[in-house]
Parts: C-alpha cells; structure tokens; sequence
C-alpha cells in the first residue's frame, strides 16, 4: 500500500456516513442559533428576566454587534458575498454535477447557513436603522433565534434525507 492510499483509507472523505460530519452539522447549527447576530441567547433570556443592568448590557451589545455587522458589509459586501456565491456555486457544481459526496454535504451545511446570516443581517440593518429597547428587543431576538431554528430544523431534515438516499445508494462494501 502506498502513501497516498493509506492516507485517504485513513481521511475517509465519505461524508454521510462519517460521525465527524453529523458532529459538525449539530455544532454549528447550535452555534448559530444560540449566537443571535453576535449576542448570546441567554444573556437575551437573561434581560427578559432581571431586566435593568442585564437589559442595558443587551441593548448595548445588540447595537454593537448589529453595527459591525453592517459596517463590515458596506466595507466589503460586495467582495464577501460574490466570493461566498463563488465558493456555494463551486461546491452545488462539484456535489450534485459530478457526484463529490463532500462537495454535496459541505453545499447542504453552508447554503442554510448562508441564508440564515443573511436574515441576520437583515435585523442587523434593521437594527441599526430603528434600534429596538426593552422587551420589544428580546422579543425581537426570540423571534429571529425561532426563525433560525425552524431553518437550521429544515436543512438538517433535508441533509438527512439526502445522506439517507445517498448512503443507501451506494454498495454495501464501498466504492
């Protein structure tokens, strides 16, 4: 065996059937909705029930966070979303044109995600155009992190569904 075969035996790059990938999908999709445009959701919990400092602190956060955002995108959005179109068009080509079974669960992990953050950034400019205080605020978050859930709830029943179709499409004993 040589070098290169034992280092992809070893690197499986089978990605509905590998741990690592499923591990990744419930990491991130947790990371996403627990950080709601860059503030944490029990510090919005949190405000909602002690209000006053806590209430403050995410006030103060939520526009601080909601104004970078929206900096960094007229800065540099348009640089940002035509390389991130390139890299999910990159990636729909290579997965579902020519069959790369990586390239398939990166693109059904990434295109969710991406259009999550751009709701995020939606609020953002929201946000920063008509800043939100007191419970108007929290309940503004609560209702974007339950978007995001039913999102991140609809893309992985649908990477399942298709690792499903695609792990049982393939021979039992490899390629």
């Amino acid at each position: 065996m040589d070098f290169y075969s034992t280092v992809f035996s070893t690197i499986d790059l089978r990605s509905f059937s590998n741990i690592w990938f499923w591990i990744a999908v419930a990491v991130g999709w947790s990371n996403l909705t627990h950080f709601i445009i860059g503030v944490p959701f029990d510090m919005v919990l949190r405000a909602r029930r002690r209000g006053g400092q806590a209430l403050a602190d995410l006030e103060a956060l939520t526009l601080i966070q909601a104004r970078r955002r929206v900096q960094i995108m007229h800065s540099s959005g348009v640089w940002l979303v035509a390389f991130w179109a390139g890299v999910l068009s990159a990636l729909a080509v290579l997965g579902f044109g020519y069959g790369a079974e990586l390239a398939q669960a990166m693109t059904l992990l990434l295109l969710p995600m991406t259009i999550a953050a751009a709701i995020g950034l939606r609020l953002a400019n929201r946000l920063v155009a008509d800043p939100l205080a007191g419970a108007a605020l929290t309940r503004k978050l609560t209702l974007h992190r339950l978007g995001l859930q039913a999102i991140g709830l609809l893309a992985i029943l649908i990477t399942t569904m298709w690792g499903t179709w695609h792990n049982l499409s393939i021979p039992l004993m490899g390629r």
